[in-house]
């Protein structure tokens, strides 16, 4: 096991624990505000954390387990070990503010719950999100 599935293995652990005192101080102790009961928003919060860190960690521990030594495992390493192509970026693509128009449409109609609006965004988005994938998949004059 590699530090990084170590490290949410560890906080994991933590949520769990403190979902476990969280269940039992607001189960158990009485105060004014809470008459013995459960105080259930916090309970669910904890324990959703609780399972999407053991996800987390247990799906970097599959993957560590399959991966070659990294650099950053090795001692030895250099800064270069790591070095490589970081991937594509997109010089001067227009469709990344598309999106962002098109969620701000949507997110207005959701706001001020107008039907028409939610449609125009998620037609704009869905829009969007196909031509920006499509971009170099396409001829330049059609860009």
């Amino acid at each position: 096991m590699r530090a990084g599935s170590k490290v949410i293995y560890a906080i994991a652990a933590f949520l769990g624990v403190l979902a476990l005192i969280y269940i039992l101080a607001t189960t158990f102790v009485e105060d004014d505000a809470n008459y013995g009961g459960s105080e259930w928003a916090g309970i669910t919060a904890l324990v959703l954390s609780f399972g999407l860190a053991m996800m987390l960690a247990v799906y970097l521990n599959i993957t560590e387990r399959r991966a070659d030594v990294l650099p950053e495992d090795w001692e030895e390493a250099e800064v270069e070990d790591k070095a490589g192509i970081l991937g594509f970026f997109s010089p001067g693509s227009i469709w990344p503010v598309v999106m962002s128009a098109s969620i701000l449409v949507l997110a207005y109609g959701i706001a001020f719950w107008h039907y028409w609006m939610i449609a125009l965004g998620a037609a704009l988005l869905i829009w969007a999100c196909t031509m920006l994938n499509l971009q170099y998949g396409m001829p330049r004059e059609k860009h």
